[in-house]
């Protein structure tokens, strides 16, 4: 029986898996040297590790194959092919309903509690709510688009022709299934971005920054460039510049650049964890992104591995990260101009904590923070702090 075949795999690569790397490159290596799975077999093997790492420390002392089944369970709003996993009572309590299902699970295990799936709803920002956060790491999140200016029609319009169902949002935002192939729905970048519901929502932040003939941004932790380039759209005629601790990172962002039609910017390896050099970034600036480096709290609905492996002593380390480059990025931003913190976080620590440090040893007037939730939308959730230096 094939599904059972899946089921053993996914028990088979989640007892070796040590959560070192990335899941989905561990299970990029797993198919590469196991070449007999083909890619149906690959999409339902994946499939069932995903599901088994959202059950996240739920259910320690049930053996690995029921907590697999009760992930599966769980996780999916239909049977499908896992039916053959289970008797007739599961299948007859399976609903579309998501509470429903953990309702049953609950019957089933005297010890299941849903917060042990998410450990850590004790350390969330004040704004989260704890319990519909925990359980939107049982479904997989969407994926969303942002269509730049001028391609929202034609965007739409080859959606509708290959008839893909899509939610729009408003402001260019579409959200898609997951599995939704974009190959040759948009030119990747030029017309429409990959870019999260909630990270999108960061215009409405660059929109309470006032306009000049030409801003001078600096996004200095700007990883791939997607709130660069968000930038560019929102702000318009814009003097960017862009700073990255990886060198593999700004050669990346320079090819997307590229592909976004984006030519006139400044771009630098820069570790701002230290001291900034005399000579780089001898400017101030208008506003500055500072999209951290953090836990990655708030995505974990993409990365479900994190409910198991991550430790929570690594928010301090984070935190403190954070200050450090905080410190040292505000000693170029102009009087009156703006700052923007952001994470992917959900945690108070790497939040509110940090932007009360902004304001009490950086000197900031805090315009606006909000946590932005994603989880009533299948999206990642962030949280976003504008700050404004005095004249």
């Amino acid at each position: 029986m094939r599904v059972l075949s899946y089921f053993n795999t996914a028990l088979k690569i989640t007892a070796q898996y040590d959560g070192k790397m990335p899941l989905q490159h561990y299970l990029k290596q797993y198919f590469a040297a196991n070449k007999k799975h083909g890619s149906r077999d690959r999409k339902q093997i994946t499939h069932a590790c995903y599901c088994y790492y959202r059950l996240g420390r739920a259910l320690p002392n049930q053996p690995a194959e029921e907590r697999l089944k009760a992930s599966l369970f769980m996780c999916n709003s239909e049977p499908a092919e896992w039916a053959a996993l289970f008797n007739t009572d599961w299948i007859d309590n399976w609903r579309a309903d998501i509470d429903k299902r953990i309702a049953f699970v609950a019957l089933q295990f005297e010890e299941f509690n849903i917060g042990d799936l998410f450990q850590f709803g004790q350390a969330l920002s004040a704004a989260g709510d704890v319990t519909a956060f925990t359980v939107a790491h049982l479904i997989q999140p969407d994926l969303f688009i942002r269509v730049r200016p001028g391609f929202e029609a034609a965007v739409k319009q080859r959606l509708a022709a290959q008839s893909i169902a899509y939610a729009d949002y408003g402001a260019g935002c579409i959200g898609l299934p997951n599995a939704t192939k974009t190959e040759g729905l948009f030119a990747i970048n030029r017309e429409a971005v990959v870019q999260d519901y909630s990270s999108q929502r960061v215009a409405d932040f660059f929109a309470l920054v006032p306009r000049k003939p030409q801003l001078k941004v600096w996004d200095c932790c700007a990883a791939s460039g997607g709130k660069s380039i968000l930038a560019k759209d929102t702000l318009g005629n814009i003097d960017l510049t862009v700073t990255d601790i990886r060198p593999s990172i700004i050669s990346n962002l320079r090819r997307r650049f590229a592909e976004a039609g984006i030519a006139e910017y400044n771009a630098a390896v820069a570790d701002l964890s230290k001291t900034l050099q005399a000579d780089l970034l001898n400017t101030n600036y208008d506003l500055i992104i500072c999209d951290a480096p953090c836990s990655g709290s708030g995505t974990w609905g993409r990365t479900p591995e994190q409910l198991c492996f991550f430790e929570s002593s690594r928010v301090d380390e984070y935190a403190a990260l954070q200050k450090r480059i905080v410190s040292n990025a505000v000693t170029r931003l102009s009087a009156n101009g703006y700052f923007l913190y952001i994470t992917c976080s959900v945690f108070e620590r790497e939040n509110e904590q940090v932007a009360g440090f902004i304001e009490q040893q950086c000197g900031l007037a805090l315009v606006k923070k909000e946590l932005l939730p994603g989880y009533d939308k299948k999206a990642d959730s962030m949280f976003a702090a504008l700050f404004r230096r005095p004249l």
